[in-house]
């Protein structure tokens, strides 16, 4: 018999009969089964109820197997609740995102931003300026999600308005951001990825950007290709919204906040529910008869008036009534409740990847793996696909980063690869590949936020799709394969970082 689980008050539990082959396949078959099913019967509405239920039930039988495994109802239940709360940051940043878009509905912003991209942008360089933006700001604040939550929301407008595509656009949009997020030693994935396979932060992101720069250079090329010739004449456009709506550099306030506090390293969370306050408080004081018009009380004093009407577009979103179609339909959105979907599909997945983690079965379908990989190339060939398959099973891009570091730590070691190797080919794979995946917290955000389902836009998202494949052909062709030299310090650096066996490691290249 063997252990398994968490600590967690009800002590670690004994597993009396291992996890076999077709235990750790019954519920990931019944998955991907039921998840077809869905897309088949419901096709695009498939996120709004049907999805979540396929998680669900496919929970029930992963938690079956456990159960038949001699795993306790308590420590599955708890297994659950565990992987549930760890995903409560993601789903009240979630919500603060829907929030930001319905203040900043109100406030003028997102119209402002789509104004400005009107008067400054090209369909001809559109989404490879999208994506390098993108890249730039993700990279200095190290959030992808609050770079699609902020600047994606308004070039998302732009491309609507240009007549481009929103599935290439929010493709752009999540190849730049995923850049920063995977290079940035302020992003929390780079940390985590560091932590986990012992490397050095900075260290890793140098070897990152061996991989993450030429990606992002063939993207560029790529969405470079895909734009469309000629100018685009905004002069109509222009005097419509000028017409139709209120717009001013004031606006971009709650925009220049999120970025400050972002650089100031404050929580997510945080940082982007002050930038709905700061919606709402700047549409109260630049267009304070719109937000009376909204909250639609006439009897109400005006002061409370204008609180209900700030008040409403934080919880509900913000509902746009200038007569233009156009402007309407881009700036009625948002509010809390707008993401109640994504949040059910959230809790349903990491309650089903919680479940599969906490039996055993993913680790069982990983170990054959590993132990028949022989070469270095088919070493990092493994871990990445084992990132991607975590990445689908477990909905969780956390899990994905963290699982590799604790299953591969001692095969790169057995190979003398320096632990920065494992850290940058898990950034090169679970960490980009999460917004792929439509039940992944990562897949349903972008989804949720773009306003694009994850179908329609992963097949442009160039750097995610490339950036791994890169990491394999480095690994075929020998480069920057570092190794570690014991009692040595780190190449390049003065500082030693221990490897996985305690011993200090020194990268040297094959």
């Amino acid at each position: 018999m063997a252990q398994i689980g968490r600590e967690d008050g009800i002590g670690p539990e004994t597993i009396s009969h291992p996890p076999s082959l077709v235990d750790a396949l019954v519920p990931c078959l019944t998955l991907i089964v039921l998840l077809s099913l869905s897309f088949v019967l419901f096709g695009n509405d498939a996120s709004s109820g049907p999805n979540q239920i396929a998680l669900l039930f496919s929970g029930i039988v992963a938690a079956g197997v456990a159960y038949k495994n001699g795993l306790r109802w308590d420590g599955i239940r708890q297994a659950v609740v565990d992987g549930i709360a760890a995903g409560l940051p993601a789903i009240l940043i979630l919500l603060a995102v829907g929030a930001l878009i319905g203040t900043w509905a109100m406030s003028g912003t997102i119209i402002s931003m789509i104004y400005y991209g009107l008067k400054l942008l090209s369909p001809t360089y559109f989404y490879a300026t999208t994506c390098l933006v993108c890249a730039v700001v993700a990279f200095s604040i190290g959030s992808s999600w609050t770079v699609a939550g902020t600047l994606g929301i308004g070039l998302m407008g732009v491309a609507a308005n240009m007549g481009l595509s929103p599935a290439i656009t929010a493709g752009a949009i999540i190849s730049g951001a995923y850049f920063g997020d995977k290079a940035s030693p302020l992003s929390d994935t780079v940390n985590l990825a560091t932590a986990t396979a012992g490397s050095d932060i900075y260290s890793h992101i140098r070897e990152s950007l061996w991989t993450s720069v030429p990606a992002l250079l063939l993207s560029s090329i790529a969405f470079s290709l895909l734009g469309q010739a000629g100018e685009f004449d905004a002069t109509r456009a222009l005097a419509m919204i000028d017409s139709k709506v209120s717009v001013s550099l004031w606006s971009f306030l709650p925009l220049v906040l999120v970025f400050l506090l972002s650089i100031a390293r404050l929580p997510p969370f945080v940082t982007i529910f002050a930038g709905a306050i700061a919606g709402a408080v700047v549409a109260v004081l630049h267009d304070p008869a719109n937000v009376v018009a909204f909250a639609a009380t006439p009897d109400l004093p005006f002061g409370l008036a204008l609180l209900k009407g700030a008040w409403a577009a934080l919880a509900n979103g913000f509902v746009s009534a200038t007569g233009e179609k156009s402007i309407d339909l881009v700036l009625s959105r948002g509010g809390m409740s707008s993401m109640m979907n994504t949040v059910w599909l959230i809790i349903t997945a990491l309650a089903f990847g919680a479940v599969v983690e906490h039996a055993g079965l993913l680790k069982r379908l990983i170990d054959p793996l590993v132990a028949r990989t022989k070469s270095v190339a088919g070493l990092i060939a493994t871990v990445v696909g084992t990132s991607v398959v975590s990445n689908v099973i477990t909905s969780d891009q956390y899990i994905s980063i963290a699982l590799p570091g604790k299953l591969f730590g001692a095969s790169f070691a057995d190979r003398g690869l320096a632990p920065v190797m494992l850290s940058r080919v898990v950034g090169d794979s679970a960490t980009v590949t999460s917004p792929l995946i439509p039940w992944n917290s990562c897949g349903a955000y972008m989804a949720a936020t773009l306003g694009i389902s994850t179908a329609a836009y992963a097949g442009f998202c160039f750097f995610n799709i490339v950036n791994p494949l890169l990491s394999i052909l480095f690994g075929l062709l020998g480069w920057r394969m570092l190794r570690t030299q014991q009692g040595g310090v780190e190449d390049e650096r003065t500082d030693s970082a221990p490897n996985l066996n305690g011993a200090s490691a020194r990268p040297t290249e094959l």
